[in-house]
Formats: structure tokens, C-alpha cells, sequence
């Protein structure tokens, strides 16, 4: 099996030979091809087509040739819809032929979105090899952990050997520090042998700050009139803008189809700026369900800080219509406050009652949902979602932003009693939403997540002094001797550090937790998953009791109920005889349930129980 996605930009391999080179460059006058060889490069100009096209068929050029465009006699650039850059974001792009990898997947078809138990990890520190071969040869825990999909933070080509991938400036080419496309395309391919679905992590909301070259040839990819934290938005409603559009539909569309990937989930669409009708949102979401979503199981994520529940509608009731789910960053903000007490930043607004907010979380989705944020200086936030089923959001104790936001990248592991951290776990991972981990969470790594970035002397200088900026409002770092200790998202040891230590593993407390996690995953496989194909929304309800108590309920879609009872105290909790319903599912030891006739709940547990 063969897989490619027809582009009508960058290079194309041509059938009788040769390669048909595309450029959008609206503001140049003249463009050249620049083909490399042994002794140079030779320069033929590309013939222009109207409407900012310029295109050349260059015989000469084939599998592996490499290139680059030349604007106005001047500047030289990469192809911005380049396979692959083997020399990073300012050097030649290479010619790719994707239909020389062969598939051998062909009976892969997905997995139910109810399914999802999603893994997010960083290709470049889950493995001391920093690449896809070493995420490949972990696929073998991931799926005797339980999970399900894995999530690669971006992996499009980045300045530098290292970064979070969200800097990225040429979005169709794999890093290549990564590994080259073909060795993408093979993790891919394991991780669905192993019964895993793959989601890749999009930046569609900005380009990164290095080796964006678009501004000096194509200054109508972007547009004043909507301003974001990067500075000027990508233009999706403006003059030109068909273009752009197309752009990164053809990328979701080029991720899904060319490499055989289960998903996507965009990254901070919050920040994409479009008052046209349909929103380019509504029409990438429409264009991947009318195509590979047509043939194969295919799921969109977001992560959207507005808290939008229209796009999470089901068409029918049942499929989604646009996205299959968000982020629910409402609920690890809850849960954070609750184990930590940290209420700095946008804490703010759940410090008032965090056991109400989480209980809204897991029966409603979202937290806010049209109400005042004091964090926002009274905006409102948010949309009804209480009419959406549990499935339309991701819940998550960690991610990448969580904790590498904080200027020490703490994970929980170091931040709350175990006791805590171990009832959020049981809540997360029987939950009906759909769980989502970060890398080394399932055996309680204590490897620190810091943010990190490999650019250009001046760049990484002005990033190193902005970061410590930003944390100068907080009273833990108002010495500036304080700040001074933040470690320097340049350096390459603030990277090492972040590399997870997979001997660890071995330690008997990390064993521990990891067994916890995989026999929490199979109840959840056994019990839970089951019961949620066709859920709908409006059949939960959650009510809190004394001052630390939740109880929470789902209506599973055979009639029976998962009903959670919970302690978010330091202090024993009496309960009513009336609450204790249904079979026992899972308690935390010493709690109602498991034996004895206890009565109350014991700092920090929970059970959970089905009533037929």
C-alpha cells in the first residue's frame, strides 16, 4: 500500500519523471529555482501563472534532489510546504516520494473515539534517543499500560536541535532531528500493529519566530487587523486568504492521509482570528470528515481556552460534527487547586470552590460556561456544554503546559501528598471522559518538564530574559537573584534534564504506580468502555456533601449508573447508608466497599460503584 496527499504547492514528483515545483510568492517580482548539486547551485527561473503562483518542471530534478526558491535575485528560502529539511529551516528542502514507503497497515481502520486512553509525550526527551526509533521501541509499554492513542507534541520542522515543537515555522517537513519522514511513517505503523492510534499535536494559530521566511514573499499569509500573543494573526478572512486556507487544510488533510495518522488536535485555536462564515475551523473540520474521515476512524481535538461548545456538537446525536473533543483545562485547574492550594494565575477563578467546579467538570464539561472570569477582569467565558456527552472532553491531571509553564517544570509527583495525587489518578482513569496522560506520569517520574528552545544567540538571549520577566509578578520570584535560578530555556542541559530517567522504572515505589495505573486502565477497558458508545449528554449529576465530599453520577447507555463518592480532605469523612449503592468497582484501600463495613471515607479516597 501506497499512501500520498495531492499538494498543489511544493514539490511534486511528476509520473513520466522529473518534479513540478509550486510557489505562492504574491509579493515577489521574480522567482528562481535553486537546485543543488555537487558543485553549487543552478538557478532557473520559474515561470509566473497569475494570482502570485510561480511554477517550473525541472526534468533534471528527482527523489532526494535538493532545493531552494530564490526571491527577486536576492533572498534564498525553503519551500514552506517542504516533505523534509534535512539541513533545519534555513537550508535546502528535499524532494520527497512518498509512495516509497510501503504500508503494510492496510487492515488499520482506527478505533472508536469512546476508546481513547491518549498519551502525550515529547519525541525528542520520552527517550534518550530523542527520535521515532526510540518512541517505537517503547510502544510495547505504552500498550501494556492500557493506553490507546499516543499524542506526539508537533513535530514540524523547528529552529534548532531542540524545542517544544510549537515554534515551528515549516509545517508538512518532520524535524529532522526526529528522523527522517519514512521513520515517522514506521512508528506509525507499529504503534497500529500494536492496536494504537496516533494523534499529531498542529500549530495552526502562528509561525514560529526563526525561519519564517513567508513575511518577505507572502506578507498576505498574515494580517493586522487581528493581533495575537505572536503578534499579527494568520490571515483567514482577508484579502488572499483563499490561499491561506488551503495551506492548512492541505496540511491536516497531508498529516492524515500521507502518514496514515488517526488524528489531530489543534493547538490554541483560541488564537486563530476568522470572522468569515464558515470559519476556517468549521471548513478543515468538514473537509477532513468528507474525506479521510469517510473511509476510516479519524479524530479532531482542540484546545480552545474560549471554552466554544458548538464546536463539539453531534450531528444525529451521536457523531461529532466538527470536533470530536476539547481540552478540558477547566477540570485540571480544579483538581491542581485541590492537591497543591496553589491559587496564583488563572487558579484564581476556581479558588472560590474547586470541589463544585470539579464536580461540574465531570458531569457537564466545562467549569465555565458562560460565567464572569476574575482571572479575565470579568469577561465572560465559555458556552453550555452540560447537553454534550462526557466523551467531548479530554480530562487531564498533567500536560506539557501544566507543568512546563512552571519555571521549575515541577511535576505533581513533587508538588502534593501521594494520597492526593493518587485519589485525582482514580478519578481521572474511571471517569466516562476520555484520560489523557503525560510521558513518565504512570510510574511517578520525577523528571522535571522545563520549557526549552535552541535559537540563534540573539533570539534565545531575548527569550531567556522574557521568561524570566514573566515570572516577576509572582512573590516566589520577586528577587531577582530568585529569577536568576530559572534555568535558561537555551541551554542544551535545560533540555537533558527534561529526558526521562526510564531506569527509574525499576524502583519499586515507580512500580508501584505504574501497576496501579494498568489495573485501573483494564477496569476501565472491562467495565467502563463498554458502556459509552452512544452516550448522551444531560444524564449526569453531581451534588457535594459536608465540606469535602462529591458525589457524582453517570447514566451509561444500558441503563446502569457509575456513581462516584469521593474525600477531598485531610480529615475522615462520615456518609450517609443511603449512599452506598451498586457493586463495587474500585475504592481506595481502607475505604467504603472494600470490606468491614467502613462507613466513611478516609482522607483523600474515593469508590466508585455500578447500580444495574
Amino acid at each position: 500500500m501506497k499512501r500520498r496527499h495531492a499538494m498543489p504547492f511544493g514539490a511534486q514528483l511528476l509520473d513520466d519523471g522529473g518534479v513540478h515545483f509550486r510557489l505562492w510568492a504574491p509579493a515577489a517580482k521574480r522567482v528562481s529555482l535553486c537546485l543543488q548539486h555537487d558543485d553549487g547551485e543552478a538557478d532557473e527561473a520559474m515561470a509566473p501563472r497569475g494570482g502570485g503562483w510561480f511554477e517550473l518542471q525541472h526534468r533534471a530534478a528527482g527523489e532526494g534532489s535538493r532545493y531552494r526558491f530564490c526571491i527577486d535575485d536576492n533572498l534564498r528560502v525553503p519551500d514552506p510546504a517542504s516533505r523534509f529539511n534535512p539541513g533545519d529551516v534555513h537550508g535546502h528542502s528535499e524532494v520527497i516520494d512518498p509512495r516509497a514507503f510501503e504500508w503494510q497497515d492496510d487492515a488499520w481502520s482506527g478505533r472508536p473515539w469512546h476508546e481513547a486512553v491518549i498519551y502525550e509525550l515529547h519525541v525528542g526527551t520520552f527517550t534518550h534517543a530523542g527520535d521515532f526509533s526510540g518512541v517505537e521501541e517503547r510502544l510495547p509499554h505504552l500498550a501494556e499500560l492500557g493506553i490507546t492513542a499516543i499524542e506526539l507534541m508537533p513535530v514540524a520542522d523547528f529552529p534548532g536541535s531542540h524545542n517544544w515543537g510549537y515554534d515551528g515555522v515549516l509545517p508538512f517537513a518532520p524535524d529532522s532531528s526526529y528522523g527522517r519522514p519514512e521513520e515517522l511513517k514506521s512508528l506509525v505503523q507499529a504503534a497500529h500493529g500494536h492496536g494504537l492510534m496516533v494523534f499529531l499535536d498542529v500549530v495552526y494559530n502562528h509561525f514560529g519566530p526563526e525561519g519564517n521566511y513567508l513575511h518577505a514573499y507572502a506578507p498576505d499569509f498574515f494580517t493586522d487587523r487581528h493581533h495575537t500573543p505572536w503578534g499579527d494573526a494568520i490571515n483567514f478572512d482577508g484579502a488572499n486568504a483563499r490561499t491561506v486556507r488551503d495551506f492548512f487544510i492541505h496540511n491536516a488533510l497531508y498529516w492524515l492521509e500521507e502518514y496514515h495518522l488517526d488524528g489531530l488536535r489543534l493547538d490554541a485555536v483560541h488564537a486563530i482570528m476568522d470572522d468569515s462564515q464558515p470559519d476556517i475551523l468549521a471548513e478543515l473540520a468538514e473537509a477532513v470528515r468528507s474525506g479521510p474521515g469517510r473511509q476510516r476512524q479519524i479524530h479532531l481535538v482542540l484546545e480552545n481556552d474560549d471554552n466554544i461548545a458548538r464546536y463539539l456538537e453531534r450531528a444525529n446525536g451521536e457523531s461529532p460534527r466538527y470536533y470530536d473533543a476539547q481540552w478540558n483545562d477547566d477540570i485540571h485547574h480544579a483538581l491542581h487547586l485541590l492537591l497543591t492550594g496553589e491559587s496564583d494565575g488563572y487558579y484564581r477563578d476556581y479558588c472560590d470552590q474547586p470541589l463544585w467546579y470539579l464536580g461540574r467538570c465531570l458531569t457537564e464539561g466545562f467549569a465555565y460556561q458562560g460565567e464572569a472570569s476574575a482571572y479575565r477582569h470579568g469577561e465572560r467565558r465559555g458556552e453550555p456544554s452540560a447537553h454534550l456527552p462526557p466523551f467531548a472532553f479530554v480530562s487531564l491531571l498533567q500536560n506539557h503546559d501544566q507543568i512546563g509553564n512552571r519555571a521549575f517544570g515541577e511535576r505533581l509527583s513533587v508538588l502534593c501528598d501521594p494520597r492526593a495525587l493518587r485519589m485525582a489518578v482514580d478519578i481521572l482513569l474511571l471517569a466516562p471522559s476520555p484520560p489523557l496522560l503525560f510521558m513518565g506520569e504512570e510510574w511517578h517520574s520525577m523528571s522535571p518538564f522545563l520549557f526549552f528552545c535552541d535559537f540563534e544567540p540573539g533570539l534565545a538571549a531575548a527569550v531567556r530574559e522574557g521568561r524570566r520577566r514573566e515570572f516577576a509578578r509572582f512573590e516566589r520570584f520577586a528577587d531577582p537573584a530568585v529569577r536568576e535560578q530559572i534555568p535558561d530555556p537555551g541551554s542544551r542541559d535545560t533540555f537533558e534534564a527534561c529526558q526521562l530517567d526510564w531506569d527509574s522504572l525499576l524502583e519499586p515505589g515507580c512500580q508501584v504506580w505504574l501497576l496501579h495505573y494498568q489495573r485501573l486502565l483494564e477496569l476501565r477497558r472491562q467495565e467502563i468502555m463498554p458502556r459509552l458508545p452512544c452516550l448522551k449528554g444531560a444524564r449526569s449529576q453531581f451534588e457535594l456533601f459536608d465540606t469535602t465530599g462529591l458525589q457524582a453520577s453517570w447514566q451509561l447507555n444500558d441503563g446502569a449508573r457509575l456513581r462516584l463518592l469521593l474525600n477531598a480532605g485531610t480529615e475522615p469523612l462520615p456518609l450517609a447508608e443511603s449512599m452506598q449503592q451498586g457493586r463495587t468497582l474500585y475504592a481506595t484501600p481502607g475505604a467504603l466497599g472494600n470490606g468491614g463495613g467502613n462507613k466513611t471515607l478516609p482522607p483523600w479516597s474515593l469508590y466508585w460503584s455500578m447500580e444495574p
